[in-house]
């Protein structure tokens, strides 16, 4: 049986990430959020972590909890240079099972080509009672940009944006990962843009522009035609409403010592019952 066709172009992705680094500062706010989120989320742990990985790193903004070492890994090279991590993909990491006791990963695994794999991974590199926080930009995210592209394509709909994992997709995902006390949750974030170019900029700037393997180049006719949709959507003041759907994932390596979830294969347990697992 051959593969299934990759969806993300593995390449152009590394590329993108390289050509970000230089300005990602200005960019960084929706990885800021995440990373916010999981703080929140790791704040009500009680346990303590002495390894910890740090899986798609950017530019090394994760703070790792207490005295824990960290380990940094970026797909892109200039990203993990600059972190002293190592450049490796989510779905190919190069570390043996049971290495960490906490892997945190903001803002990648939405263009991940094995995303169930990835998650397997993660589970197998974490020891027991060892615990996952994640998060990405998922189902219902870049409403505007769906919308003003499809307005510009007319007829002939071409692949602009990926495919977006939702909130009960990512919590089955935890679940056949074969993630304990598996929770996926989603809060909104939105951001007021004065044109489509200044969301494009962003979306290049956080190297989350179009990474399809079987991407269409946007001709000056089409990019024109969404911008005009786009500036027809805005409010009063000129501005464009945008929403991202951030998707929050917390799943623990299953360990003995832990309470059994009321439900098999529930991913809606209380997330405040699941970060109060101690090991």
């Amino acid at each position: 049986m051959e593969p299934p066709p990759p969806i993300f172009d593995r390449a152009a992705r590394r590329r993108r990430r390289d050509r970000a680094a230089g300005g990602y500062a200005a960019h960084d706010f929706l990885r800021a959020v995440m990373l916010g989120g999981i703080g929140e989320r790791l704040d009500a742990v009680t346990r303590s972590f002495t390894d910890v990985l740090d899986l798609g790193c950017f530019d090394g903004a994760f703070s790792p909890p207490g005295d824990a070492r960290i380990v940094r890994v970026d797909p892109g090279y200039r990203w993990a240079r600059a972190a002293g991590g190592v450049q490796a993909e989510e779905d190919r990491l190069p570390f043996a099972d049971a290495s960490f006791d906490l892997v945190v990963s903001a803002g990648v695994l939405d263009q991940v080509d094995d995303l169930p794999g990835a998650l397997q991974l993660i589970r197998r590199i974490l020891r027991p009672d060892g615990l996952f926080l994640g998060a990405f930009a998922g189902a219902g995210s870049l409403p505007a940009l769906r919308a003003a592209w499809r307005t510009a394509d007319g007829e002939r709909p071409a692949a602009r944006l990926h495919p977006q994992i939702d909130v009960r997709a990512a919590g089955d995902l935890l679940v056949r990962a074969g993630f304990a006390l598996p929770v996926a949750d989603v809060e909104a974030l939105t951001v007021r843009y004065r044109s489509l170019g200044a969301l494009l900029d962003d979306l290049r700037g956080m190297a989350a522009s179009n990474l399809l393997h079987a991407r269409t180049p946007a001709l000056r006719g089409a990019l024109t035609r969404a911008a005009q949709a786009f500036a027809a959507a805005a409010d009063p003041d000129g501005r464009t409403s945008e929403r991202f759907q951030i998707v929050y994932l917390t799943g623990w390596a299953p360990d003995a010592s832990q309470p059994k979830a009321a439900r098999r294969g529930s991913a809606t347990a209380s997330l405040a019952a699941a970060l109060k697992t101690t090991g």
